[in-house]
């Protein structure tokens, strides 16, 4: 029996959905973690050490109508906040958030700054309260409602 074209490509896109849908993104759904693969296609050993990153995302604007926050405030937040709590290392990029206020339903958009944060994952219970202390000092500092934080675990190599 010969095999369809839309029952490979039915199946394909199944299997995708499905990595999707559980959060893995479908280019290494048939990796395990840290695995990678060559040109060839043959499995390379993973590279580089396991970390935990860590990305906080700081909005600008102040839910109390407040000025925003200049980019020389968050340049000093991080140097006496950050800095001190992460002396290895990390990345600020600036960019424009958005995001629906829940009592009016309004899209809010505004300047935001995203940090990120690289630290051995056998630290990372110490580092996990590091950062809980930044998201809060951010919050009362800047009357801000939330800061926005993403964990993942990644291969790093320096």
């Amino acid at each position: 029996m010969a095999v369809r074209p839309y029952r490979v490509r039915t199946a394909v896109a199944a299997a995708s959905l499905m990595a999707v849908s559980l959060g893995v993104p479908a280019a290494y759904a048939g990796y395990t973690e840290g695995e990678r693969r060559g040109a060839d296609g043959a499995v390379a050993a993973p590279v580089g050490e396991r970390y935990a990153e860590t990305r906080l995302f700081f909005g600008t604007e102040r839910p109390d109508g407040g000025p925003a926050v200049t980019d020389a405030q968050f340049r000093e937040f991080v140097d006496r906040e950050v800095t001190p709590r992460f002396p290895e290392g990390l990345t600020v990029r600036e960019g424009r958030g958005q995001w629906r206020d829940v009592a009016s339903g309004e899209i809010v958009r505004e300047r935001s700054y995203e940090l990120v944060l690289l630290y051995p994952v056998a630290e990372a219970e110490r580092y996990g309260r590091l950062v809980e202390r930044v998201r809060k000092a951010y919050r009362v500092a800047y009357a801000q409602d939330s800061v926005a934080r993403v964990d993942d675990r990644v291969r790093v190599s320096f």
